[in-house]
């Protein structure tokens, strides 16, 4: 059985969400982050990412990871598109060139779009969002977003879904990115065929499933 290391208030919901798109039947293991605890290494610390358990799974102290058979992996993006080629199915590549594109979506999301996105949730995870550090921090980040969604709103002129006629996991990993940003409304609204397709993406129900267990998990430990 799939084994999921992380919680879902993390980069983990993305291979949560994976997971339910696949109907798989899987493990959680909540690992939280340690910046989260005021000991993480106390004896009675829950299951953190500097717990010495945790370290011999990802020693770079990271979530998520997971254990699927012998196969241990790490990196949120990348392990999405192994569990999509190992599954096969509609959110997989059909052809070696599909398979290339969404690999090129996923980096492109991870390079280009990622590094801002996580600005902007992270100023808002830090209550910083109305002080005036925190307000130059998202505008730097959303200018600089705009080249990657100007790219991202021309490519879906015309489309449902950035590879082929379906949603597949480039959709997932770069829906996920974004979420990050979506705090920023004005964003989306300049550029409607992102808005309408990441609304796609988030109407699914394998979405909702993965919101509603996120839901539940407390905001402060």
């Amino acid at each position: 059985m799939l084994t999921i290391y992380g919680v879902y208030r993390s980069r983990a919901s993305r291979v949560y969400w994976m997971a339910e798109e696949l109907g798989l039947d899987f493990q959680s293991v909540p690992v939280l982050q340690a910046r989260r605890l005021a000991d993480p290494l106390a004896p009675q610390a829950p299951l953190n990412t500097q717990s010495p358990d945790f370290i011999a799974v990802n020693p770079m102290a990271q979530i998520p990871s997971i254990r699927d058979g012998d196969l241990v992996m790490h990196e949120s993006l990348a392990i999405n598109l192994y569990l999509a080629r190992r599954h096969g199915g509609p959110l997989s590549g059909k052809t070696v060139e599909e398979d290339g594109l969404l690999t090129m979506w996923t980096v492109w999301a991870a390079a280009e779009v990622e590094p801002q996105t996580v600005k902007i949730v992270l100023t808002y995870d830090n209550g910083l969002e109305n002080s005036d550090a925190g307000k130059e921090t998202i505008a730097v980040a959303c200018r600089s977003l705009r080249r990657p969604l100007a790219v991202l709103e021309g490519h879906l002129a015309g489309r449902q879904w950035i590879v082929g006629d379906r949603f597949t996991v480039a959709d997932l990993n770069l829906a996920e990115v974004l979420r990050y940003a979506q705090s920023e409304e004005a964003l989306f609204q300049a550029h409607p065929n992102v808005k309408a397709w990441i609304e796609r993406c988030q109407s699914r129900a394998a979405y909702k499933a993965m919101q509603a267990s996120r839901s539940k998990e407390p905001i402060e430990v």
